[in-house]
């Protein structure tokens, strides 16, 4: 099950104007801030994160917020977004036919490797798109769902827009760095937040591992196999002792720097995002992010 997708926490509907964000996300049961939250100790180091935010579910509540409105490059976090219009306007049986525009040639582009005409499902590319976060995967997803990569790209528009996130735009959908393409922590939770009511965004989101077979254009076997990039559940790195690590996505880029966002839970179940946005490095991110747990409980 996604979480609790019955819970008045999952996303809104409502098209706000972003005069109207926070009023809107207060009626709507969200998680409301207007401005920077610090925490009465020293706890948690945010000097090398352009933003960041730590939000309570359950209560409704913001614990810590850093520049939590201000918009930024989201690198792959771009394909939380992705993954919502997919599920809204797909089918995860869906098959999906490669077209020549996976063949992306930017240096360090994450790829999984698909050609044109090469021919999976929607649930396979999704595995691809958030646990290996596979720009090729992005754009296949992107032209079975809108036709085109700038088509799916209003689409996205659209669907952030609906769901009160109205101060980002996204121009493609991988976040592969573009002008006009940008975000805010504060609609990463919101996206977020909508993403994990999706069964298979939740159950892909806590995966360490997948395996999988798809074809080529002559119906050929292909292998693929990868293990998720968020380091917290390969092991790499360790949450607070008080808090478990669900899930959740990784992102990174030169414009963007180091960003990840992530669901957790506390001793007694209850549920928390926490985002960091443009961290310096990778290892860095991770203790900010460590850092960050360590309010809740």
């Amino acid at each position: 099950m996604a979480y609790d997708p019955d819970s008045e926490v999952s996303g809104f509907r409502v098209v706000t104007q972003d005069g109207s964000q926070i009023a809107n996300a207060f009626a709507s049961g969200l998680c409301v801030v207007d401005g920077d939250i610090n925490v009465d100790d020293a706890i948690v180091d945010m000097a090398d994160a352009t933003s960041a935010g730590l939000f309570d579910l359950n209560n409704r509540s913001v614990l810590y917020a850093k520049n939590i409105h201000e918009r930024l490059a989201p690198a792959s976090l771009t394909k939380l977004m992705t993954a919502v219009v997919a599920l809204k306007y797909g089918n995860p049986d869906d098959v999906i036919t490669a077209t020549s525009n996976v063949n992306i040639t930017e240096s360090g582009a994450v790829l999984c490797g698909l050609k044109e005409g090469d021919r999976l499902t929607l649930n396979q590319a999704l595995h691809a798109l958030l646990m290996k976060s596979a720009n090729d995967a992005a754009v296949a997803i992107a032209e079975h769902i809108g036709g085109s990569v700038e088509q799916f790209a209003e689409m996205m528009n659209e669907e952030a827009r609906a769901i009160g996130a109205t101060n980002s735009h996204f121009v493609n959908p991988h976040g592969l760095t573009a002008d006009d393409h940008y975000v805010t922590a504060y609609d990463m939770y919101l996206i977020f937040n909508e993403a994990i009511q999706y069964d298979l965004v939740d159950e892909i989101i806590r995966m360490t591992s997948y395996e999988t077979v798809y074809y080529d254009k002559d119906g050929n076997e292909k292998q693929l196999s990868f293990q998720t990039s968020n380091q917290y559940l390969t092991g790499n790195y360790k949450p607070p002792e008080q808090v478990s690590v669900v899930g959740g996505k990784t992102g990174t880029t030169n414009a963007a720097g180091n960003c990840l966002i992530l669901l957790a839970k506390d001793t007694a179940g209850n549920p928390y995002i926490g985002v960091i946005l443009r961290s310096k490095e990778r290892g860095i991110l991770y203790t900010e992010m460590t850092d960050l747990l360590d309010e809740i409980g």
